[in-house]
């Protein structure tokens, strides 16, 4: 499975249940990657999402403790393990986990691959996202050159993992 997540320099992804900045390239960029593929994602991440409703041309699976939460378009589970279980015969190259912070940190320990959107700020922030720089099992792999969305500047890096949490 693929962490995909955008992050500024001190790893945050966002303040108040919303993203931190919105960079159209990177929502282009994040559309083509996961299109036709499975998307992970917490309750409180979709309602961020446009009418709160779930990504179209996706596999939406939204993890919530809520037994009774349900949201036309997507497959419900209530705990990892549930999950695990349903995206166990997928290509796992086209499994995303794609938020919020708890979804990104129960899962982190199952992933191998995190692409990440390394955004040139520091913000005033809530929500965090694990700094994979500072962990042994992470090995930064492939860096982008800088891009720029008016006066911001970001880049693309691919983490691997190289041991088990």
């Amino acid at each position: 499975m693929i962490l995909l997540v955008a992050a500024d320099k001190n790893w945050a992804i966002g303040r108040n249940g919303e993203l931190l900045v919105r960079i159209p390239a990177d929502h282009k960029r994040f559309r083509q990657l996961t299109e036709g593929g499975t998307v992970i994602f917490g309750r409180k991440t979709l309602m961020t999402l446009p009418q709160g409703q779930p990504l179209e041309l996706r596999d939406n699976i939204v993890l919530s403790r809520d037994i009774n939460f349900t949201v036309r378009g997507a497959r419900m589970a209530h705990s990892v393990e549930e999950v695990l279980e349903m995206v166990k015969d997928l290509p796992q190259d086209r499994v995303f986990v794609v938020g919020g912070e708890s979804i990104y940190r129960a899962f982190l320990p199952h992933c191998d691959t995190a692409l990440v959107t390394c955004i040139d700020y520091r913000y005033q922030a809530d929500a965090y996202f694990p700094n994979l720089d500072a962990s042994d099992a992470w090995e930064k792999v492939e860096e982008s050159d800088e891009l720029t969305c008016f006066d911001l500047c970001y880049h693309y890096v691919t983490y691997r993992r190289t041991s088990p949490d």
